[in-house]
């Protein structure tokens, strides 16, 4: 069975399943429903939980013995498997499936997978776990939809941004659910003794102006104002700090998205100085230039995945440059040598 995030709470207030899978790329909105799971479990009185981490070689035996041994003495466990981005190798398949086929009784499995690659999700375990029982699949937060996802997190903290405030936020946390979840919580610590008024930009930026995802932002304003040097320096900066290709990637996807829909005569709902920076990338460009840009972040997906060869962060550090006006090659070009099988 499919279940959206949205209808598990409801789900959750019935009858349980025996089994759930949480699968998607939001490590934030996966671990969340997870919770919720875990404390529908708890009412229902699972007391025992055991979390597994299903990397490779792990004990698939001991792990369902120990269960097993419980539910002789009328214990009920909840069992949190969590599976690595690679997914399950073969023993680990094969333990799994044999467990579905015959799930031990007073037992609740929980399998979630955060960032699962694309050769994981058609495996026969993960299809097996689809059909056995619920499966709350994650979707992204999109560019256009983090204002009001924002909104509503906000005001479920009791904390009230003006309209150009949560703009900031939406632009300074794109991309990075989990730094959002951080810079709120600021935010309400900010909020907290003052008079029931909105918070409004100067707060903003007090509150997340330090941030490391405001230097990840810094980067693609440098980006947009043409300054290839600081690109350079930024990005292989914030690579020594340990950040990841992927939030990087998903901020500039966005901003390619508010530059193309400027391009087309549209309004993106941006801030004056953001509008401005857009202009400048859409007339280096021009509608054509930021296509392909964006044809290319999709390649840099893929790659920084393990689905085509090469650097990500090479290839992350051609395309910020060419934005930012320099003649770089194109991802694209390059990719009937990159697929990696």
């Amino acid at each position: 069975m499919q279940i959206t995030p949205e209808r598990l709470r409801r789900h959750l207030q019935g009858e349980l399943a025996t089994t759930y899978f949480v699968v998607g790329d939001e490590q934030l909105l996966v671990d969340e429903a997870c919770d919720a799971i875990f404390a529908a479990a708890k009412r229902a009185r699972y007391d025992e939980r055991t979390l597994f981490e299903a990397l490779p070689r792990a004990s698939w035996r001991e792990l369902f013995d120990g269960a097993a041994n419980l539910s002789l003495f009328g214990s009920k466990r909840l069992l949190d498997v969590r599976v690595p981005p690679r997914g399950l190798d073969r023993a680990g398949s094969e333990a799994l499936r044999g467990y579905l086929n015959a799930p031990l009784p007073d037992t609740l499995l929980v399998c979630r997978a955060s960032g699962l690659e694309w050769r994981a999700r058609s495996a026969a375990w993960c299809k097996a776990l689809e059909k056995s029982g619920c499966q709350v699949s994650i979707r992204p937060v999109s560019a256009r939809q983090l204002p009001g996802w924002l909104e509503r997190r906000c005001r479920a903290e009791g904390v009230e941004l003006s309209r150009d405030a949560l703009d900031l936020l939406a632009e300074r946390v794109e991309g990075n659910l989990l730094a959002a979840r951080q810079e709120i919580e600021k935010l309400k610590l900010l909020s907290q003794g003052r008079e029931r008024t909105a918070l409004g930009v100067d707060d903003v930026l007090e509150a997340v102006g330090d941030s490391s995802h405001y230097d990840m932002f810094a980067l693609h304003d440098a980006a947009l104002a043409g300054d290839a040097a600081r690109v350079v320096k930024m990005l292989r900066a914030l690579r020594q700090q340990g950040v990841t290709v992927f939030p990087i990637l998903a901020v500039l996807i966005g901003q390619l998205q508010r530059a193309q829909e400027l391009a087309s005569g549209g309004r993106p709902r941006v801030s004056q100085s953001r509008r401005q920076a857009l202009q400048g990338a859409v007339r280096r460009l021009g509608a054509a230039g930021l296509g392909e840009l964006a044809q290319d972040c999709a390649l840099l997906d893929m790659q920084a995945k393990g689905m085509l060869r090469g650097d990500s962060w090479q290839s992350l550090e051609s395309i910020l440059l060419r934005l930012a006006g320099l003649k770089q090659p194109r991802l694209a070009e390059q990719a009937q040598w990159l697929w990696s099988y």
